[in-house]
């Protein structure tokens, strides 16, 4: 009677024989399997890289209108947002001839927020040392500031001069009175919410 193996053995020497063969093609061609690896992983690269979605560069459009602050009557009004104070404000010049109306930023906790439960965060000069509104003590920029690396606030406040509208005294933003006044106004209130900027319509 003849002997004849299992199936499932079959198969499986079959299989372990296929192996031991391509392990020994493997091994005597390494360059050409090197290949067909680096071909394989460039063919998946490019796949992967026409699949991604394309990714355009979003600007963001800065607001046409900005908050102002009319030193003469302490009121806020609307001009365009790339006007450079001092601006012309409704009340007219100051009593040195000079326009009365200089940037304010104005922010907001609520979600929703409307002009009655927003206030105004701080105002802002450029810094000119021929500036009327400068502050005769402010610390001269000069060229210790040239060149330095800068982040956030600081690079931010680079040439401007702020205060708080209850503040008599215009303080570089880059200064630690400056920097001062922004930190005070972006910590949480008593409800852990955090002011943000209210644009004008």
């Amino acid at each position: 009677m003849f002997f004849t193996l299992p199936d499932w053995l079959r198969y499986e020497i079959q299989e372990r024989w296929e192996r031991l063969a391509v392990r020994k093609w493997i091994n005597k061609n390494p360059r050409i399997v090197i290949s067909i690896t680096i071909a394989f992983v460039l063919i998946l690269l490019v796949v992967i890289g026409l699949l991604m979605p394309d990714r355009t560069a979003t600007t963001v459009e800065g607001y046409k209108k900005g908050w102002f602050y009319d030193l003469n009557t302490g009121k806020l009004f609307v001009a365009e947002s790339d006007a450079v104070p001092p601006v012309d404000a409704p009340s007219g010049a100051l009593p040195s001839g000079r326009p009365a109306g200089v940037r304010a930023y104005v922010f907001s906790y609520a979600y929703e927020p409307n002009e009655a439960n927003c206030f105004i965060g701080f105002l802002e000069i450029p810094n000119e040392l021929s500036h009327p509104l400068r502050d005769p003590g402010a610390k001269k920029e000069g060229p210790e500031f040239v060149g330095l690396e800068a982040g956030g606030a600081k690079q931010w406040g680079q040439g401007r001069l702020i205060r708080r509208v209850a503040d008599e005294r215009w303080v570089p933003a880059e200064s630690d009175e400056g920097r001062a006044i922004l930190r005070e106004l972006f910590l949480p209130n008593e409800n852990g919410e955090v002011a943000h900027y209210f644009p004008p319509e």
